[in-house]
């Protein structure tokens, strides 16, 4: 007989997908071995000869109740069973040498050897300290260190944390975990439905550096052109990494640019993903919002296998949320309107109103369709050598709707669209997103000497195509297609990375390394009816003039030393120095310290840092023709000319050159009991060189500046474009207070208070090309202001309740938003909006149907709180709110509310969204079956 491979139970079953798993995993390790119930603990080359016996017993807490659920596996081999309802487990074990290792969420792991016992029963303590003496892997290059050593605000977010906010992404959860991160959905449902924008600080989602498990995730292809928050900028597409593959993540509120490059300025994400293998899981999962739409089906598996010391564990997670609708009502004496509307008969706008109230208008949540496929792994290949790897593969498609155009808008659509015999009412463009996002490291660590060594390599790309249907090119009169593909867009990088550290004494600390990146951003061009003339109706395509790919390479370099003067006290150090083949050198650093005293029960920590973000090559390369909504004259286009093309040289646009920005944080953490923990941190971010899309530059009403000639001999109307515009300070603070195990009724609480608050957020100085300038205008303006400055959350907090008794586990959580403000284009110069604070209350409710089966209701904004907003005087500080639906509603604002609204299609919140989602109470269940 040949060599074979024999896998027994795995989790107290057989499991096909596990063994195909686990087979792959240890062919990629070059070599095969057999892995049987009888594998040697300590040797999982040596197979015990002796026979099975089995072993029973119960686990209980420190307080007596039994535990079903826990994971029993014999260590050294991949046999394993988990408790049942009475917490009673049983388990075939070799007669002698056997070890038993029991784990359960929440609770300290054990390692039990068996002897000759064979009734073990066994009793788990609360591991009440578990996330402070997590090992963090973020915030210093050097030896790592854990929450309680650290001298830098690092958030722990645990998978349970995650799920337990019954938020269906992962950015959606984080925005009701983290007070300092931020996101919502954007109203205009385009290719920004893609993903969404999301910050930390309100530092814009470019500045907060994504890593997965220490490795830098690729950036989105996608650039944020509309006038929501992030404007201008792009992120890595955190909503594609799926939930059930998170093993925690690490978020570092400071900045870190010394020890991981550019985009750290705001902070640093971590992604930590399941590695060894405990037990199999899917998980159902259904959801509905409050008005029946919306409607949300997936299915997630997690599973692996542990082989020897090496692991695999992976994740599928498949998915399709349906459209949900929040459009208003439609003024039809606006539509009417010539200066707010379409200066249309007012009787056949109120016909077809009476048809469509809200004139055909979709705005919410677009149906989206997601494939998640994530893998992460390792194992041995020395004593003191691993090799590992991940890798992960998302495909998105997003259907969603541009503004419905009716019959007075667009008067005919030349028969292409309206079906023969039926009368023309206008139509509705739909549009299409495929987006694929990969990444994947493989790399390997060692350790010799005290010497420990990674060595990795990491590709990453976003390729999003788009399509337009259901349109027409009006150009082309009745030769138009109805079905377009506009092109899109791509964004790849290739990262090396070498990191060395070593504990070279008792008290110093020393970490070297070096990484080399190649990013390439691809504008892909349209078929030519969907750009030529006016374009596809709603998403006119890119032009060959337009598309192209463009490269850069950069190579850097950091120097990293830790030094405890005293087990209290601590300094810590980083330089590092970055030279990029566009712009040139870059060189930061960062201090830190930390010191302890009063029995570890208080920490006073601080640092200070210099920082760069270098341009995105979308900033300096993207250059496109955007259909956008622009008040008094409907769906407009207008274009955005690149950094380095003619028209941009020939306004006197500087080339960009890399932000640069200072950090400084102080802070305390207090530990009065075990139980109890409570940090304050104070941060402030000044930035220099800001870059941002600029406003709309357009000719004076002169018409004999130097910029009026440029703007006619280059035959431009209105363009934007990328500048080093702005410097900006930043400032606010951080608290967190938790307590833990409080006796409450038959169960124990949990309270957790946490926070932020924004002193500071304003531009400080704007740095106007000259030629633009001297002709009076600005690339920054009110419109800018308050996108980039308040229109996050002045301040967030977050009150949670965690409750268990008899294992059914409760949370409830208020999440109380601050004010927002926006100057929207239609605003005159003495007036603003304000979204009012609200809270936002969300419960959940676990309840263990078996022990190998869980089901979890949620319910999301359970008080249906919606989005409010109010007119604000900038003169006299007097609020209105506007009621669209009032016989007699305010002349005053009447014009502004239906020029900022689209005279009320986005009456919830306007055209450029709001502190929190307007699809209010949504209600999901899902079902955890472990195996």
């Amino acid at each position: 007989m040949t060599k074979s491979l024999r896998f027994y139970e795995l989790v107290s079953q057989k499991s096909k997908s596990a063994l195909l798993i686990a087979s792959v995993g240890v062919l990629i390790g070059g070599s095969a071995f057999a892995v049987s119930p009888n594998v040697n603990a300590n040797n999982p080359s040596k197979v015990f000869n002796q026979a099975d016996e089995d072993v029973v017993g119960t686990v209980k807490d420190d307080k007596g109740d039994v535990l079903p659920g826990v994971s029993v596996v014999l260590k050294g081999a991949t046999k394993g069973a988990v408790t049942d309802a009475k917490g009673q487990y049983k388990i075939s074990v070799p007669s002698q040498g056997a070890v038993l290792v029991f784990s359960f969420v929440g609770y300290l792991k054990q390692e039990v050897s068996v002897g000759a016992q064979r009734t073990l029963d066994i009793m788990m303590a609360q591991d009440v300290q578990s996330l402070q003496e997590v090992v963090v892997s973020v915030g210093s290059r050097n030896s790592k260190r854990t929450m309680t050593d650290t001298p830098l605000p690092i958030d722990i977010i645990t998978a349970k944390d995650l799920l337990n906010t019954g938020q269906l992404t992962f950015d959606k959860a984080l925005q009701y975990r983290v007070p300092s991160f931020n996101t919502v959905n954007t109203p205009v449902n385009d290719a920004t439905s893609l993903l969404d924008p999301y910050e930390i600080r309100n530092m814009g989602p470019s500045r907060t550096l994504i890593l997965i498990n220490g490795k830098r995730k690729n950036t989105s292809a996608l650039m944020y052109i509309q006038t929501s928050p992030g404007r201008g900028e792009s992120g890595a597409d955190i909503s594609a990494i799926p939930q059930q593959a998170i093993k925690r993540v690490e978020i570092l509120r400071d900045g870190a640019s010394a020890q991981y490059g550019s985009d750290a300025i705001a902070g640093v994400m971590n992604i930590i993903l399941k590695d060894k293998y405990d037990y199999g899981s899917a998980t159902l999962t259904s959801g509905i919002t409050h008005k029946g739409d919306g409607q949300h089906v997936g299915f997630a598996v997690n599973n692996g296998a542990n082989f020897g010391k090496g692991y695999i564990n992976y994740t599928i997670d498949l998915s399709r949320t349906a459209l949900a609708n929040r459009p208003g009502k439609v003024s039809a004496e606006a539509e009417a309107d010539g200066n707010l509307g379409f200066g249309a008969p007012l009787a056949d706008v109120k016909r077809f109103l009476a048809l469509k109230p809200d004139a055909g208008n979709i705005n919410g949540q677009p149906e989206t369709t997601a494939a998640k496929f994530l893998v992460n792994g390792g194992m041995p290949i020395s004593d003191n050598a691993e090799f590992y790897y991940n890798a992960a593969y998302v495909y998105k498609k997003v259907n969603s709707f541009a503004n419905y155009r009716t019959p007075y808008w667009r008067t005919t659509d030349n028969g292409l669209l309206t079906p023969a015999g039926q009368p023309y009412i206008g139509y509705v463009p739909n549009f299409e997103g495929d987006l694929n996002d990969y990444n994947g490291t493989i790399g390997i660590r060692n350790e010799t000497n005290g010497w420990k060594t990674d060595l990795s390599f990491t590709v990453g790309g976003n390729k999003q195509i788009y399509t337009v249907s259901n349109s027409r090119n009006r150009s082309l009169g009745k030769n138009s297609p109805t079905y377009f593909k506009p092109g899109g867009y791509e964004f790849m990088h290739r990262v090396g990375n070498i990191d060395i550290s070593k504990q070279l004494t008792e008290k110093l600390s020393l970490g070297v390394g070096s990484e080399f990146r190649m990013e390439q951003f691809t504008i892909f061009a349209g078929d030519t009816a969907s750009y030529v003339g006016s374009g596809a109706d709603s998403f006119p395509g890119f032009t060959p003039n337009n598309a192209g790919s463009n490269t850069r390479f950069n190579f850097g370099g950091y120097v990293d030393l830790g030094y405890d003067i005293s087990d209290d006290f601590l300094i810590n150090g980083t330089f590092r120095a970055e030279r990029y083949s566009d712009f040139g050198n870059a060189s930061v650093f960062k201090l830190s310290s930390r010191y302890k005293f009063n029995d570890d029960k208080v920490t006073l920590r601080a640092s200070f840092s210099t920082g760069f973000r270098a341009p995105l090559l979308h900033q300096i390369y993207q250059q496109l023709a955007q259909a956008s909504f622009v008040p008094g004259q409907g769906i407009q286009t207008k274009g955005v000319v690149n950094n380095v093309s003619p028209q941009a040289f020939a306004l006197g646009v500087p080339r960009l050159t890399p932000e640069k920005s200072t950090n400084f944080t102080v802070g305390v953490g207090l530990n009065p009991t075990k139980n109890l923990s409570i940090t304050l941190d104070y941060y402030n971010i000044q930035v220099k060189d800001r870059i941002i899309l600029g406003s709309e530059i357009t000719g004076t009403e002169g018409g004999k500046t130097p910029l009026d000639n440029i703007l006619q001999t280059n035959g431009i109307v209105a363009v934007s474009f990328f500048s080093n515009a702005l410097n900006t300070t930043t400032s606010g603070l951080d608290f967190v207070i938790a307590q833990r195990n409080i006796k409450f009724g038959p169960g124990t609480l949990g309270i957790n208070l946490a926070g932020n608050y924004t002193f500071v957020n304003k531009y400080t100085a704007i740095n106007n090309p000259k030629l633009i300038s001297d002709a009076g205008k600005s690339v920054f303006d009110p419109i800018q202001n308050a996108l980039l400055f308040s229109s996050r959350p002045k301040y967030k907090t977050i009150l949670g309740f965690d409750f268990v008794t008899k294992k059914v586990i409760i949370n409830l959580n208020n999440t109380l938003f601050g004010p927002t403000r926006f100057h929207q284009n239609g605003l005159d110069d003495v007036t603003d909006t304000e979204f009012v604070p609200a809270v936002v209350t969300d419960l959940s409710v676990s309840i263990p149907v078996s022990p190998k089966v869980m089901l979890t209701l949620n319910a999301s904004n359970i008080l249906n709180v919606m989005p409010k907003w109010d007119f604000v005087d900038l003169k006299t500080g007097a609020r209105t709110r506007y009621d669209a639906n009032n016989n007699v509603p305010s002349a005053k604002y009447f014009d502004q509310y239906n020029l900022i609204t689209f005279n009320g299609r986005y009456s919830n919140v306007t055209y450029d969204g709001s502190q929190f989602s307007q699809l209010g109470s949504i209600f999901n269940a899902s079902l955890n079956f472990k195996f």
